[in-house]
């Protein structure tokens, strides 16, 4: 059986951890950085996503229970502090199931923790943002693919 021989950049990127993994879409026109979730019992995995324009939208994951999935919601200029139920659906852009795939295309769910995945999909994130408060003259433009490739990994 022959064993893969991976390049100079795959492999750099093999031991990445989720937590430090850096994402881009097809088009340029979002990335996302993870970075260490704060000590909490709820959320799993946060995250950046930058549109143009300097836009950046919170990310977070949290896993739900019965049949578990990894819950993803971005959110654009949250009010701090104690927040209304009205007021965090308010700031919500995208909401839905991140899932991973891997170089074979096998899909499964994005994982609380361990190697970066190759590929993160959201679902319908594209069509989500379109109609959001940040789309527009004042925020951003161009649309980001509901695909991101694994790009990097912050040190």
């Amino acid at each position: 059986m022959a064993v893969p021989v991976l390049s100079t950049a795959q492999a750099a990127l093999a031991g990445c951890p989720v937590e430090l993994a850096v994402y881009g879409d097809r088009d340029d026109a979002a990335g996302i950085d993870f970075r260490p979730a704060t000590e909490s019992a709820t959320v799993t995995n946060a995250f950046r996503m930058n549109l143009e324009n300097g836009v950046q939208l919170d990310g977070m994951v949290m896993w739900s229970e019965g049949v578990e999935r990894p819950y993803g919601a971005l959110m654009y200029k949250c009010p701090d502090g104690d927040v209304t139920g009205a007021e965090l659906q308010a700031c919500t852009l995208w909401q839905g199931v991140v899932y991973a795939a891997d170089e074979t295309g096998v899909v499964s769910l994005l994982p609380k923790k361990g190697d970066a995945p190759k590929t993160l999909i959201f679902p319908d994130l594209g069509p989500s943002l379109r109609h959001s408060s940040a789309y527009g003259a004042q925020g951003f433009s161009k649309l980001p693919w509901d695909v991101f490739a694994l790009k990097g990994c912050q040190e």
